[in-house]
């Protein structure tokens, strides 16, 4: 009752595949790679600096001043 069996993971996996389709699986794949990788970039640059690290390359994310305060703005990139 407390552990899930090999079976049991392979449905969820079968249902999770169903459900998001094998390509928005592997771009999320993809994007959390590059995530951890910058992550680790970041890590090993460590305190070479704070001024690099606002460089105006990076996304600026601001929210909302409006009635909802739970909104995030930020700037659409297009996709190439």
């Amino acid at each position: 009752m407390g552990s899930f069996s090999i079976w049991h993971w392979l449905i969820v996996l079968l249902v999770v595949v169903v459900i998001f389709g094998t390509k928005k699986l592997r771009n999320i794949g993809s994007d959390l790679g590059g995530a951890v990788k910058g992550f680790k970039e970041g890590m090993k640059s460590g305190g070479e600096g704070e001024a690099d690290a606002a460089s105006p390359s990076s996304p600026q994310v601001t929210t909302a001043k409006r009635a909802d305060t739970h909104t995030v703005d930020v700037e659409a990139k297009t996709k190439s």
